[in-house]
């Protein structure tokens, strides 16, 4: 027996945007409160090999109120990730911006 030595990457390569410099991606979604949802929205992520910085989620009545933090993804690649996000049935609302732009926060702001 031999073992097989491996390396995961740290973090999946953006073809689309190989040149962009990695943003601090903030998502702000409002979502039906239903058992599954917090699962489905983390999936997105997790398909695409990425671990939050940070995950809150708090009830209110019949929502929830879903904010993520995450590092080492490319604008363009935040924003793709929203639009999965917003393609959900049970989201409501989904807000991504990041405080990196030069500064000012650029933000895609998606609601049904």
């Amino acid at each position: 027996m031999h073992a097989v030595e491996t390396t995961l990457p740290v973090t999946r390569v953006d073809a689309w945007a190989v040149n962009t410099a990695h943003c601090q991606a903030h998502y702000q979604i409002v979502a039906e409160a239903e058992p599954d949802v917090l699962c489905r929205v983390l999936n997105y992520f997790a398909l695409q090999f990425l671990t939050p910085r940070q995950v809150s989620v708090s009830r209110d009545v019949d929502v929830l109120n879903i904010q993520i933090v995450l590092d080492g993804l490319s604008w363009h690649r935040a924003q793709v990730i929203g639009e999965k996000i917003r393609n959900l049935i049970s989201v409501c609302s989904l807000d991504v911006w990041t405080p990196d732009a030069l500064g000012a926060g650029v933000q895609m702001a998606v609601a049904r």
